[in-house]
């Protein structure tokens, strides 16, 4: 079963057999005839087809993808462009200025993100419109769990941001002896206050991948960037 478009495939490829993925499908399909479901169903794993296995230097672990019209897309944290900016994004942006002084464009698009090697994975990759956590569940977790058992078996470092308990709790195997591991509150408007702000994630990103010999993450985002009218 060829889902996946580039080397992702070759190491979850056996995820898609397995009876816990089979009841997944059977459930999305019907889901998808019954209800509007985000993202697009053709969008579901945009963020593995943007970032391959060989080229993920940072995993940014979020939780459900957006739930209203024409946000989500398939990558955490990122809307469509176009779309008002959620508030947790904003804080992204803010503490991303004041980190890196990099200032923030006039969208939440962050495609470009992900295709500088940055793995924009939610923790749950579909959920009924106005309805948050409604295919918590369903057998995603399971999937990408084995993402992030894939990537932390791999032999060269990676980052893993992990912002808010439930990020933490997702990325609680994770070897940190190998991997750097940035951990601090979510950005959302209730938490940002306690600790995301002045956490630096960018910047302490982008010394580790300078001091294991790779290069840093460009986190600087077009205002108009290219294929934003598209999917």
């Amino acid at each position: 079963m060829q889902i996946l478009q580039n080397d992702w495939q070759e190491y979850l490829s056996k995820e898609f057999e397995k009876p816990y993925y089979q009841d997944l499908r059977e459930s999305l399909k019907k889901e998808y005839q019954n209800h509007i479901i985000y993202p697009d169903m053709y969008d579901i794993f945009s963020a593995f087809h943007h970032t391959s296995y060989r080229e993920t230097r940072v995993v940014i672990i979020g939780q459900d993808p957006y739930h209203g019209p024409e946000q989500a897309h398939g990558f955490s944290f990122s809307v469509k462009p176009h779309v008002a900016i959620p508030p947790s994004l904003r804080n992204i942006y803010k503490e991303l200025e004041m980190d890196l002084n990099i200032k923030p464009p006039s969208h939440g698009y962050l495609k470009a993100w992900a295709e500088n090697g940055v793995l924009l994975l939610n923790n749950v990759l579909t959920v009924r419109a106005h309805q948050a956590h409604s295919h918590k569940g369903l057998g995603w977790e399971k999937f990408t769990d084995a993402v992030i058992e894939e990537l932390n078996e791999r032999e060269r470092p990676l980052v893993f941001i992990l912002w808010g308990k439930q990020a933490q709790q997702k990325g609680k195997t994770i070897d940190d002896e190998k991997h750097k591991v940035i951990a601090s509150p979510h950005p959302s408007p209730l938490a940002a206050h306690r600790g995301f702000f002045g956490s630096r994630p960018f910047s302490r990103t982008n010394e580790f991948l300078k001091s294991i010999g790779e290069e840093p993450i460009d986190w600087s985002l077009p205002e108009d960037p290219p294929g934003a009218h598209t999917k």
